[in-house]
């Protein structure tokens, strides 16, 4: 079966504490949000201490219209996934030559040529590598990423896949937005981003064995979590009932999921999940009767880098790695929520 072989991340420059992004989030919202302080908990309740974000600190309180945005979004995406693709390269002893396929998962920005184009160049792949980018996905991103990886490994058993996925969410802050979705995002998003590769069994070697994937939309749910296009950018769609769908869906999808091989939620030993902020991550537990050290993972990624959408749960997956290695014996569950409203799963031999 194909395996992931290597997980590398990547943060920018500029890192905000949680208490100074709640000043600026007063400062930002009191004059049109006259109950600021009630809702100033989505900060200290976050359970996050620190976000990392492409833009200086001053950027968040000037006007920047969408041609800005995506031309910082395309040079920042570029130097952050070429940091952490070739860290993922060296990590697996790999050249750039030895890819054979690029998917660049992404929500944030938009650009054309995208910029798995623009990595082939900066990273020397070759000229006929395949490449796909993957567009608005959200949160469900990364493990979608993966899991497209896997498939064309499993066809094809001699390939090596590079899955790049970067997400700029402070690029798409809209100052002028005093809705209650904008001051959640603005207490929980941040900016990162994180390489993986997958290979075909073709290859010996260390690495996590894939063992299957699952895909799933909700029906009559696209109003629960997305973009709205205006003018000057991209608004947040976040419904407030996100955790509640967590709590009722996860269960039955994720036994459904693991019955498909055999295994019972008890069977897991490490939960892989996508760190949406701490009431999703509470939804999982409940729903998943799951004790509160079985999340302490995805739980220390939220709390060190935020919620970096598409990104989030490579850098859990890479935590893991650099804590347990490559041993091999235990189930690992991937899983995370995005637009849609859908889910996307990985069951893993860790």
């Amino acid at each position: 079966m194909p395996r992931l072989v290597s997980v590398a991340t990547a943060v920018p420059a500029t890192r905000i504490d949680q208490s100074v992004a709640a000043g600026f989030a007063r400062a930002k919202f009191a004059a049109a949000v006259p109950d600021i302080e009630r809702l100033m908990p989505l900060f200290t309740h976050a359970g996050i201490d620190t976000r990392y974000f492409a833009a200086p600190q001053e950027w968040f309180f000037e006007h920047h219209d969408l041609a800005e945005r995506s031309a910082l979004y395309v040079t920042e995406a570029t130097r952050l996934s070429e940091q952490a693709a070739t860290a993922a390269l060296e990590q697996a002893g790999l050249a750039p030559v030895d890819i054979d396929y690029i998917i660049y998962v992404n929500t944030t920005g938009l650009a054309t040529p995208s910029i798995d184009a623009r990595l082939i160049n900066r990273l020397g792949l070759r000229p006929d590598v395949r490449r796909t980018p993957v567009w608005g996905l959200g949160c469900a991103g990364g493990v979608a990423g993966l899991s497209h990886a896997f498939h064309y490994a499993l066809a094809h058993r001699g390939a090596r896949v590079l899955v790049v996925a970067t997400e700029l969410c402070g690029l798409t802050f809209l100052p002028d937005d005093m809705s209650k979705a904008n001051l959640v995002a603005t207490a929980l998003f941040a900016d990162g981003a994180a390489a993986a590769i997958v290979s075909g069994d073709e290859h010996a070697g260390a690495g996590l064995e894939i063992l299957g994937t699952r895909s799933r939309l909700y029906p009559d749910s696209l109003d629960v979590m997305g973009w709205t296009v205006l003018q000057e950018g991209l608004q947040v769609v976040f419904a407030q009932r996100i955790p509640d769908i967590v709590r009722d869906t996860a269960a039955a999808e994720i036994e459904a999921f693991l019955a498909t091989y055999g295994h019972l939620i008890a069977d897991v030993d490490a939960f892989l999940l996508h760190p949406g902020g701490t009431k999703v991550l509470e939804a999982y537990a409940e729903a998943l009767a799951l004790r509160p050290e079985q999340l302490d993972l995805p739980r220390g990624v939220l709390r060190d880098y935020g919620n970096m959408s598409s990104a989030t749960v490579l850098f859990v997956l890479e935590r893991h790695l650099r804590e347990h290695g490559f041993a091999q014996g235990g189930l690992g569950l991937v899983s995370a929520f995005g637009p849609g409203f859908s889910s996307e799963s990985l069951l893993l031999r860790t």
